[in-house]
């Protein structure tokens, strides 16, 4: 059982408060510790952090930016928290981009989303010299760090430190007042899910939204100031940039992962106390655990200690610390807390992870919710739960039926103040999503038990839940695929590796035999693989199609001619 620790955590009314309500209280405290340019660690504190914010803030609306949509794309780091905030709590709107889309699909979102300016990382200057040049409809090209970037003679770019000096300036003269959001309530913030613009919606959150969502976690999970957080996850997701800022309200210290290979080597070095994760990197983990000890013949050492530390925590006396030291040492020495969610996690690592002396808690959300729905209470976990809805929202189970466990099962719905203003530009989708009476439809399926524990049993949607949490809208492959000549039909679907576990993303095709009349199927198949293959190379690397299944006749259709996904 997890030890309780004391919480210190007054909730927030707005953005700016959540930056502001730690520099005087704590502000040489480090709020950011970070890889620098040179590849040193660097550090920001609460006070820092408050200064620059209040600058970029000032900096925007010198520019004639304030109130109005900037865009973000990059890695996590200090610069882009201050970036968020500077924005919404200055009334405008912020607009996260992966940063794993292709150019083609920045241009398509940036349009789509009538964004003004995009501020971006070191990673993007080159990729953005030749698009900056014909981007008519982007005021500013603010890069965080222009040293490699070919500036010529574009006045629309202008650094991320150039406009933090012209708000400097702005403070510095009497009378001057930070611009700020009046209405909580507008749209604040523009997220996309996965898809091209043609498939892709934008959920529309308002800063009150956001505010919610983080005051309800701050309720929900079990952290205090003295807590340091790594972070992990891509920061343009709502599940991570909700936690992380979650995390400021209580005034820990963020760690930031520099990338994904360095996570083991990153959480020896910063010594995290709690950590955000999806549950690959959980199944990781365990996994790396049990290779190391058969590394060194210590694997039935380990069985042993389990066993003894499962008996002695069953009356009362925690040896953990000392009997795994080494297995506690891999991740840092320090981890307590590990909060999963984005995918479905395997109970049994609940319990696996609690011998070693740390608690694992599953949340549950979704982008359309803030994200956060549900999150698995420290100190009264149910196995197989997502917990309890947390206090900004509540939930019902849809035109429930009885399975033969006994649940009453159906589409969870939620309502809230975390739920979001609907999708942009996108009137026929918003409606499809809300009930008559305000409900908001997850599209999954589960059932509450009396305690009103939630509990999921399946999707109802089409998307594909990979193992590392990304979600892959199938929708927008097919969109490529269908494109293909000799391809009649297909589907993209996720198909499970028995072996390993691991979701495959498979299409599904029924070829354009009449095109290919002489070749038999394994050069059909050839053929349509080698057309994939390209396809793969124009989208994300974690979108691309790694196995293909082919068909010999048509998919089985619906009296609409619609193909039923649920039979391939």
């Amino acid at each position: 059982m997890a030890k309780k620790t004391k919480r210190e955590f007054t909730p927030i009314e707005n953005l700016r408060d959540l930056y502001s309500k730690h520099a005087n209280t704590r502000g040489d405290k480090v709020v950011f510790r970070y890889y620098a340019k040179e590849g040193n660690i660097d550090t920001l504190t609460y006070s820092q952090f408050k200064t620059k914010t209040d600058r970029l803030a000032a900096g925007l609306d010198s520019l004639g930016l304030a109130g109005k949509r900037v865009a973000i794309i990059g890695e996590t780091s200090p610069e882009y928290f201050i970036t968020y905030l500077a924005v919404v709590s200055s009334g405008g709107v912020i607009i996260p981009l992966d940063k794993e889309l292709v150019v083609d699909e920045i241009s398509g979102f940036l349009n789509s989303s009538k964004a003004d300016a995009i501020v971006f990382s070191r990673s993007f200057n080159k990729k953005f010299e030749a698009f900056s040049e014909n981007a008519n409809d982007i005021e500013y090209f603010i890069p965080m760090d222009p040293d490699t970037y070919d500036f010529g003679d574009n006045e629309k770019i202008i650094s991320l430190q150039r406009v933090l000096e012209l708000g400097q300036i702005n403070l510095a003269t009497r009378g001057y007042k930070l611009p700020e959001n009046h209405d909580q309530e507008k749209m604040s913030i523009m997220l996309f899910t996965s898809g091209t613009t043609g498939t892709s919606k934008c959920v529309m959150l308002s800063e009150k939204n956001i505010v919610s969502a983080i005051n309800a976690a701050c309720t929900s999970v079990d952290f205090c100031p003295d807590d340091v957080l790594l972070s992990v996850l891509p920061i343009h997701h709502t599940y991570e940039s909700t936690c992380m800022l979650a995390g400021l309200n209580y005034g820990v210290e963020v760690c930031i992962n520099d990338s994904i290979k360095n996570v083991l080597k990153n959480l020896k070095l910063f010594k995290p106390t709690g950590i955000t994760l999806v549950p690959l990197f959980l199944n990781t983990f365990y996994k790396r655990i049990w290779d190391e000890a058969k590394k060194k013949g210590k694997d039935d050492m380990l069985r042993r200690g389990i066993a003894v530390a499962s008996v002695t925590k069953k009356v009362g006396l925690d040896i953990s610390q000392n009997l795994f030291k080494d297995v506690v040492g891999a991740f840092g020495g320090r981890l307590k807390k590990i909060v999963c969610g984005g995918a479905a996690l395997d109970p049994t690592l609940v319990k696996s992870f609690a011998v070693f002396g740390i608690t694992v808690v599953e949340g549950y959300g979704i982008t359309e919710c803030s994200p956060l729905i549900s999150v698995s209470p420290y100190f009264k976990q149910k196995k197989g739960s997502v917990g309890p809805s947390v206090p900004c929202c509540t939930v019902m189970i849809d035109n429930p039926t009885l399975d033969d466990d006994g649940h009453y099962i159906g589409e969870i719905l939620v309502k809230g103040d975390n739920v979001m203003l609907g999708y942009y530009n996108n009137e026929e989708a918003t409606k499809e999503v809300f009930t008559d009476d305000g409900w908001f439809r997850t599209g999954d399926i589960g059932y509450m038990d009396s305690d009103n524990y939630i509990y999921i049993t399946g999707r109802k949607k089409n998307v594909i839940v990979l193992n590392n949490g990304k979600n892959v809208f199938p929708e927008e492959l097919e969109e490529y695929l269908e494109k293909i000549d000799i391809i009649s039909e297909c589907v993209v679907v996720g198909r499970t590796n028995k072996e390993t576990g691991e979701v495959v993303l498979t299409a599904v095709v029924y070829p354009a035999f009449d095109l290919l009349p002489d070749k038999d199927i394994s050069e059909v198949a050839a053929e349509v693989k080698a057309e994939i293959a390209k396809v793969n190379k124009i989208v994300a690397g974690f979108k691309q199609i790694r196995n293909v299944e082919i068909r010999k006749t048509e998919f089985e259709k619906t009296s609409s001619r619609k193909i039923k996904r649920y039979t391939v």
